[in-house]
């Protein structure tokens, strides 16, 4: 019924994903060259998909398209939130509430107004390491430090809390928010009930705000299941839960986010700093309720072949550069990748990979923070055959870098 195996050209689009590389990855501009043409590229770096939208998610915007007016628009009605809180209670069995529902072009953007909504010049933040690179840019938009505690990591490639390190970094005094992700990006770690209580119990203890970003909640393998942080911690006033339907059904271009604020007065000052004053794109609103209302079927079909992905990758590895390690993520459609071991003197792995393969990835600490040295991250929500491809040219540059 879906065709996850199609290539869809997306260059002449002003897609990131095909001509915003350069800047994002190596902080350079158009004078940057490789030996690939830009079209010759394999990417499998920015965390959006190859795939295309849900059909059913491209009628509901045509038939909005159809009405031919554009004009502002807000959230005056429930129907969005009825669409978001049957999603919610049927995937995780947990309904948000519809008084603390707020929204924003996106998460990023979110947390950069939560941050200085929340902090102090001299206050902190907290994140575990390696990071999404976007919740460090959050503190440093407002001049304020960020903690790191780093993720416990085993030769198999899993990765765990250290909570003696979470608890230090919490109890210092200046330490005001703790921005948590689950599932973790770019681990893809789907923290585990026992795992989410122990976190709550030290924000609880030093009265911390906790941002819970989960915006990859909707992508775990088949066989896991996300908790909210918001049913660990049911009562907590101190709580914001971060989701969106963009990640989830590819249409990221399109930033509509929901943001989930628990105190009241936190919440007014979010909305009263809303720098779109309450509007909201009328075709992002549109799918973003045609994909809780009618994207399940393909939801599904998209989670059984990235978990084929996933597999099809680290069968690969296994047999081709026995020396990476990875793990397959519990969430998420990116593969985090230890290649320390198959290219130990190379320091930069996004450009070797790059100019030895073709290929754009991310990696590293200064895409990921810290405690990412030697680690590259893969996009596999693509047609395998692209992954393919990928992944050989990888293995021949590895090859010929060791001859």
């Amino acid at each position: 019924m879906y065709n996850f195996d199609e290539i869809i050209d997306r260059r002449n689009t002003n897609a990131l994903n095909t001509d915003g590389f350069r800047g994002y990855i190596f902080h350079a501009g158009p004078e940057k060259v490789f030996p690939y043409k830009d079209e010759e590229f394999v990417r499998m770096w920015v965390a959006d998909m190859e795939f295309a939208a849900a059909p059913e998610i491209v009628e509901e915007i045509h038939k909005r398209v159809d009405r031919r007016i554009f004009g502002y628009t807000g959230i005056y009605d429930d129907g969005y939130f009825q669409s978001f809180r049957k999603w919610c209670s049927d995937h995780y069995n947990w309904e948000p509430k519809q008084e603390e529902l707020c929204f924003s072009p996106g998460i990023i953007p979110a947390l950069y107004q939560l941050v200085e909504n929340l902090c102090t010049p001299d206050e902190k933040i907290l994140i575990n390491t390696p990071a999404y690179g976007y919740f460090l840019h959050a503190a440093e938009y407002s001049n304020i430090e960020a903690l790191q505690s780093p993720l416990l990591k085993n030769e198999k490639g899993e990765f765990f809390i250290d909570y003696k390190d979470f608890e230090e970094k919490c109890a210092d005094p200046k330490c005001k928010i703790v921005i948590w992700c689950n599932p973790h990006n770019p681990t893809g770690r789907v923290w585990k009930a026992e795992e989410l209580n122990h976190i709550a119990e030290i924000v609880r203890k030093y009265n911390l705000w906790i941002i819970s970003d989960e915006i990859h909640c909707d992508l775990t393998r088949r066989c896991y299941t996300h908790i909210p942080m918001a049913k660990i911690m049911p009562d907590y006033p101190k709580l914001i839960t971060c989701m969106a339907p963009t990640k989830t059904f590819n249409f990221a271009g399109l930033a509509f986010s929901n943001i989930l604020i628990r105190d009241e007065a936190t919440r007014q000052k979010f909305k009263d700093r809303d720098k779109m004053a309450g509007m909201v794109n009328p075709i992002s609103l549109t799918a973003a309720k045609a994909a809780y209302d009618k994207g399940g079927s393909w939801h599904e079909a998209l989670r059984c072949y990235l978990d084929n992905n996933f597999v099809f990758v680290k069968d690969y590895l296994t047999k081709h550069i026995p020396q990476a390690v990875m793990n397959i993520s519990e969430a998420t459609y990116l593969a985090w990748a230890d290649m320390s071991a198959a290219l130990p003197d190379v320091e930069d792995l996004p450009s070797f990979f790059a100019n030895n393969a073709g290929v754009l990835l991310e990696g590293g600490d200064d895409l990921f923070v810290g405690n990412a040295k030697g680690y590259i991250r893969l996009n596999l929500a693509m047609p395998r055959a692209v992954i393919e491809t990928g992944l050989n040219r990888m293995a021949e540059a590895i090859c010929r870098v060791k001859k």
